[in-house]
């Protein structure tokens, strides 16, 4: 089988955020760098198909700047075998992204299935996937659980609302969108850090996939960090007149009850 699963390079949440002089995009000059923890499932998904098929083959796909070629060695050290890189501009939004990885992968000879994560941790958008398989013109479940696989199928079982679990077969090739649960991601071993950074990540332009910059539809402005959070209040003196003064604060300040 040829496999592939799309990536992203995000910021780690421990990371301080601050934005740039402009308040146009966060300020990438300090931040740690990545892999999206849901594409971590979707890296994992690949490489346990890949084992159950024998002669298969797992290419990383990523878009973004160059930087991002770091995070698609990460998924080489996993077990991946190729890496496909679109230099794609620091800001751009879910259809550019779509677009160029599609762009990408439909030089590819012979796709049987593609997974990505359900979602980025950075926008939390929940679109390339879907947008993927759109301009692929393949099926596309997302938020998936468990998956089960044939020579021509895939059966994928997704939560829904309340709890329930839906099944829904699709024919191959799809695009498949992990869920946390999905799998338990391996840890990269030091021998295959090292051979991760011998294998050639090919690189591509947007022009080099049909994409240009005029098909971003959606440009961000003025990014306001999160208001700080103001000092708790500390009670005191008997318990009687603690309780009295916590509903009164509770009723006129936090107006929650």
């Amino acid at each position: 089988m040829n496999i592939y699963v799309c990536i992203k390079q995000v910021p780690d949440t421990e990371t301080k955020i601050k934005l740039n002089a402009d308040q146009s995009w966060i300020d990438t000059s300090s931040v740690k760098w990545i892999m999206s923890p849901y594409d971590e499932f979707a890296v994992e998904e690949a490489l346990r198909l890949k084992e159950q098929n024998a002669g298969s083959t797992v290419t990383v796909v990523s878009a973004g700047p160059g930087r991002v070629v770091d995070t698609i060695r990460t998924a080489l050290a996993m077990g991946c075998d190729h890496g496909l890189h679109v230099d794609l501009p620091e800001t751009a939004d879910c259809t550019l992204a779509g677009k160029a990885l599609s762009g990408v992968l439909k030089q590819q000879e012979n796709v049987d299935i593609i997974f990505c994560g359900k979602e980025a941790i950075d926008d939390g958008a929940s679109q390339v996937s879907q947008l993927l398989a759109q301009y692929l013109q393949m099926p596309c479940v997302s938020v998936v659980l468990k998956a089960e696989y044939s020579a021509n199928s895939v059966v994928c079982h997704r939560e829904v609302e309340g709890g329930a679990i839906e099944k829904i077969e699709s024919p191959l090739p799809a695009v498949i969108a992990a869920q946390k649960g999905l799998n338990e991601p391996r840890y990269a071993s030091l021998p295959n850090i090292m051979k991760a950074k011998r294998k050639e990540v090919k690189a591509f332009t947007l022009s080099d996939v049909g994409v240009s910059e005029s098909d971003q539809k959606i440009k961000f402005k003025n990014f306001q960090l999160p208001p700080p959070k103001s000092a708790g209040k500390v009670l005191e003196g008997e318990l009687e007149s603690q309780a009295k003064e916590l509903v009164k604060l509770l009723h006129e300040e936090a107006k929650v009850v």
